[in-house]
């Protein structure tokens, strides 16, 4: 039985900033899959991008790998713990390892394609941590050798 997530986000109010986000949307189309190359001389990766939408516009999912090929045309699609992230500057939506993406039997009445939220192109911020603090030493004392000079 599937059950629905708690907190639906529409797509016209994704932002680059967006996480655990759970959404309910319909596919439009999907394309082909490319290789990725990997910086660190790893295997390449596999990614393909599918149109998704509901009734309030359109942004591209990016499926990788195990991914491919489990999306269709016409599909409807519930995504727990999703994630944006920008590619060259567009956004993008994204199920990673924390993320669940399943077929719904529920229905997305229309999607609105005169509203595509990957077409803008979006300011990357210098720096954003996705999960917690950005560490290093801000003047306080954390054990060990005090590193004020005097």
């Amino acid at each position: 039985m599937e059950r629905t997530p708690v907190g639906m986000t529409k797509v016209k109010d994704l932002t680059p900033r967006s996480d655990k986000v759970n959404m309910l949307v319909k596919v439009t189309g999907v394309g082909e899959p490319k290789e990725i190359p990997n910086r660190f001389g790893e295997e390449a990766r596999r990614v393909a991008e599918a149109r998704v939408g509901d009734e309030t516009g359109t942004i591209i999912l990016s499926l990788w790998q195990e991914q491919i090929g489990s999306v269709n045309e016409g599909d409807v699609l519930s995504i727990e713990n999703g994630y944006v992230s920008l590619v060259r500057g567009h956004m993008h939506l994204n199920v990673g390892k924390y993320g669940k993406m399943t077929k719904s039997d529920k229905s997305v009445a229309s999607v609105n394609t005169e509203v595509d939220v990957s077409a803008a192109e979006q300011q990357r911020e210098r720096f954003r941590p996705r999960y917690g603090g950005g560490g290093g030493f801000r003047g306080e004392y954390r054990g060990g050798r005090d590193r004020r000079r005097y």
